[in-house]
């Protein structure tokens, strides 16, 4: 298990001043790089090598969103290492203990010069040692795109600098913080995330998004898909809401 500690910046909350789920994506990416950074398998490890993680897929329980000012501890714990696959759990709490979100994320260690996906190392497998994963309710990576529900086109989006990691291509946070952007009403409360990354994109590539709205009894279904110019999914992105009263 890999922790740090933090407190809820200005910069990480909304107008109701609790944090957003951008910024807890981001408190998991950072969690992780810094795991990473800690060594021996360091990022500059890694890129001297060719290789990197990539992020397969995300899904994120969410009991509560944290308020400006809380100390929070962020948590991840790889849990299994299998040829270049990587499985990993995160976790935002209190520092009194009070478990505000847990995730689980699937990852490809890919050789870029090569093009393909690669076995872990052992310097790798060493920087990452294994627990056993948390309890929680575990889905598919894959999302199904629901063939019902309202459609809505969205405005194209074209990849900019500022969209892209040190891959150079975009960051799996992008996509979130794009279809957060994308969802057409803003009083609702996220419970809970899920999203698959199926391709890359790239600096100057066109994104063409669709939001799919599924209306259900107690909860509602946005699911937002990034397609490319050929119309095959780049990465989906699907939330699901309680309309708040």
């Amino acid at each position: 298990m890999y922790t740090f500690n933090s407190r809820i910046r200005y910069s990480e909350v909304d107008k109701d001043a609790v944090l957003t789920m951008e910024s807890l994506i981001d408190y998991y990416q950072d969690c992780s790089s810094f795991q990473t950074e800690d060594g021996p398998a360091s990022m500059a490890f890694l890129k001297e090598k060719g290789m990197a993680w990539v992020l397969n897929a995300w899904q994120i329980e969410i009991n509560r969103f944290p308020r400006l000012g809380e100390e929070v501890i962020i948590g991840t714990i790889p849990y299994l290492i299998k040829g270049p696959m990587g499985f990993r759990n995160f976790f935002m709490d209190t520092k009194d203990g009070e478990r505000l979100s847990i995730a689980n994320s699937i990852w490809t260690l890919f050789d870029f010069v090569k093009g393909v996906p690669c076995k872990a190392t052992p310097e790798i497998i060493e920087a990452y040692p294994v627990q056993e994963k948390l309890q929680m309710n575990y889905q598919d990576r894959k999302i199904l795109i629901p063939e019902d529900g309202r459609k809505i086109k969205a405005e194209d989006i074209v990849v900019r600098e500022y969209h892209l990691d040190t891959n150079n291509h975009v960051n799996n946070g992008q996509y979130i913080r794009m279809a957060m952007g994308l969802l057409p009403e803003r009083n609702i409360r996220i419970i809970s995330m899920r999203a698959e990354y199926k391709k890359q994109a790239y600096l100057s590539d066109v994104l063409h998004p669709i939001v799919i709205v599924n209306e259900m009894l107690d909860n509602n279904i946005y699911t937002v898909c990034f397609n490319d110019d050929e119309g095959a999914v780049i990465c989906s992105v699907q939330f699901k809401t309680r309309r708040d009263t």
